[in-house]
């Protein structure tokens, strides 16, 4: 018997209904969270919801009502190092990693935890660096999927102007040199202390307030900055897949959708993955920041319109079609 794990509520985003959480064991035994939530009647598929960085299960809490809507059950998970998953350093606020490898474990235990009780087909959904994981896990081998949808999707970082090559340098050299769990030199950021015109992520102020609301309601959810072993691990990762033919064997429909005036990730490089895909595409929305899934909902809108043109021709919105 599974044990299960709390979700944070709070009245302006109370916890989807027919959902509950619960622990599970990855991939080196790190104890991990995950949240599966089932539509009213017959599913259509699943939907593997994969965050991006520092962001817990509670802050997908809209995207899981605008799935279930759609017929689909959902799984929401956090990853290892952030949300009620297993920290990697003592000081919980800082993001720290150590290579991908662990994040592909601890993917493939999650899907495995929970493969008789997900419907298929199955679609993966990920945002930013759950993007570039879900992409690693499909390079890697992962077959279990008939469809993705990527929202701006961490395979290429944006280094604000820095040498893009230097920058990779000094995180692989500073997470050798005994560093690793350092905060990088710009990046100390307490998420308690950020502001809506600061973080310039979304146009949205209130689904921004929003999820600040629910990290104020239990901070072990939240995560502050960025550690050399997260930066180091981040140019890695983006660079497997620049150059591994993995990609090129990625044989069902992926799309990918891009922020117009995305201040994290590179559009060029998304791209350039989507056109390595076979079955890839890349979508952009014009004016978007890089949270597209918490931007206004007429930017919301075309993503979820992608989001609908790649899915039902492979999970028909009636089961039994």
């Amino acid at each position: 018997m599974t044990e299960r794990a709390p979700l944070v509520s709070i009245p302006e985003a109370p916890v989807p209904d027919h959902g509950t959480a619960e622990w599970f064991v990855g991939a080196d035994g790190a104890t991990l969270r995950a949240a599966s939530f089932f539509p009213d009647g017959e599913s259509r598929g699943s939907v593997i919801v994969s965050p991006g960085r520092s962001e817990p299960i509670e802050k997908y809490y809209e995207v899981v009502e605008d799935l279930l809507a759609r017929g689909f059950a959902v799984l929401v998970h956090d990853w290892r190092g952030q949300g009620l998953s297993a920290r990697v350093l003592p000081d919980r606020l800082k993001g720290h990693a150590q290579g991908f490898k662990p994040f592909l474990g601890d993917y493939t235990a999650l899907l495995n935890t929970f493969e008789d009780r997900l419907p298929k087909p199955w679609i993966a959904l990920g945002h930013s660096m759950g993007g570039c994981l879900t992409t690693l896990a499909l390079a890697h081998g992962e077959s279990r999927f008939s469809a993705c949808v990527l929202s701006a999707p961490m395979l290429g970082l944006n280094t604000g102007g820095r040498p893009a090559r230097a920058a990779r340098a000094l995180a692989w050299v500073m997470s050798r040199a005994g560093l690793s769990g350092d905060y990088t030199l710009d990046d100390k950021g307490d998420p308690f202390t950020h502001s809506f015109a600061a973080d310039a992520l979304t146009h949205d102020q209130a689904r921004y307030e929003r999820y600040r609301a629910q990290q104020l309601a239990n901070r072990d959810i939240a995560l502050g900055g960025t550690t050399w072993g997260w930066v180091d691990f981040a140019f890695s990762a983006c660079a497997w897949l620049r150059r591994s033919p993995g990609v090129e064997t990625i044989s069902i429909p992926v799309t990918i959708v891009g922020a117009g005036e995305d201040s994290r990730v590179l559009n060029t490089d998304l791209r350039s993955i989507a056109r390595r895909i076979p079955r890839g595409r890349y979508l952009e929305v014009e004016g978007a920041f890089h949270e597209i899934l918490i931007e206004t909902d007429e930017r919301r809108a075309q993503f979820w319109a992608a989001f609908d043109e790649t899915v039902d021709a492979v999970a028909p919105t009636s089961p039994t079609a």
